[in-house]
């Protein structure tokens, strides 16, 4: 049963590969949609329109991503952050943040696995996603490691004023903006202390890479725009107005996204932070 689930696993990878590149050659060709039409007409978040933002509530549930909470928060999934359908989350992440349909069918059929769940039959919480070096990782933008604070919903606060204070970037509309380099430069001195003041911190490859996939959607959907993500990271609320930077008629594909998860990637420099990272350990012994 093992070998044949890894054979299926294997086609199945490829065959989305194979999609998405497709949908990125078409997204070169197409035109993009209008500014103001990107969410889609009959999805909440038309126009601007976003759903009544109302905080989780005691016993909701929520985990260590940002967009999923402020998706919850605005009633676009369960606002409890209970029993949402693999399913339902791949249309509803498509719809609310215009990323394309192979990664949205990737993303959720990747958790369904590594949550040993049905994709097609069964839900989940959203605190289940926060299975530790599933999907979550050490060395969040966001979060202290798991080792430290176990519910990986509490966000932490310096490390997000942190991150919003970092930009160096303007768009051509004169908005502050985050750029590859600058989120390079914080993912490095984030490893590095992460490194320094856990005891328990692992990260490999493929979880660097996935923090710096989850780093640059700040870049690709947010446009890192700082005053949108100060709303979405801090408050978990999508702002008023707001639709996807991303304007591609097939949404961003995995494909193009990796431009840019490369470029943030191959820019961090742990061995710049030493003195900082052993400073932070210093102070961590201190105050344990």
């Amino acid at each position: 049963m093992g070998f044949l689930s890894s054979v299926s696993h294997f086609f199945f990878d490829a065959g989305i590969l194979s999609w998405d590149i497709l949908l990125t050659l078409l997204n070169l060709v197409r035109r993009k949609r209008r500014v103001g039409n990107v969410t889609p007409e009959g999805h909440p978040g038309y126009g601007g329109l976003w759903p009544e933002f109302k905080p989780p509530q005691e016993g909701d549930s929520r985990c260590s991503c940002p967009a999923l909470n402020a998706m919850a928060n605005h009633g676009i999934i369960s606002r409890s952050g209970r029993d949402i359908s693999f399913v339902d989350l791949n249309h509803q992440i498509r719809a609310t943040y215009n990323f394309g349909p192979s990664f949205c069918s990737y993303v959720p059929h990747f958790a369904a696995r590594m949550l040993k769940k049905s994709y097609s039959k069964d839900t989940f919480d959203l605190a289940e996603l926060d299975l530790h070096n599933g999907i979550e990782h050490d060395a969040s933008l966001f979060r202290l490691d798991t080792a430290l604070e176990p519910n990986q919903s509490m966000k932490h606060i310096p490390f997000i004023e942190e991150l919003l204070a970092a930009p160096t970037g303007k768009d051509k509309n004169g908005n502050v903006v985050l750029t590859t380099k600058d989120l390079s430069r914080i993912l490095g001195k984030r490893r590095a202390v992460a490194r320094a003041v856990n005891k328990d911190f692992t990260l490999s490859f493929f979880h660097k890479i996935f923090g710096s996939s989850n780093s640059s959607t700040l870049l690709t959907i947010f446009g890192g725009r700082v005053d949108d993500l100060r709303s979405i990271v801090l408050h978990e609320r999508i702002p008023d107005g707001w639709e996807s930077r991303v304007r591609e008629p097939y949404g961003l594909t995995m494909t193009h996204f990796n431009k840019t998860v490369l470029t943030v990637e191959l820019g961090v420099r742990e061995k710049d932070w030493a003195e900082v990272a052993q400073e932070a350990a210093r102070h961590h012994e201190t105050s344990a």
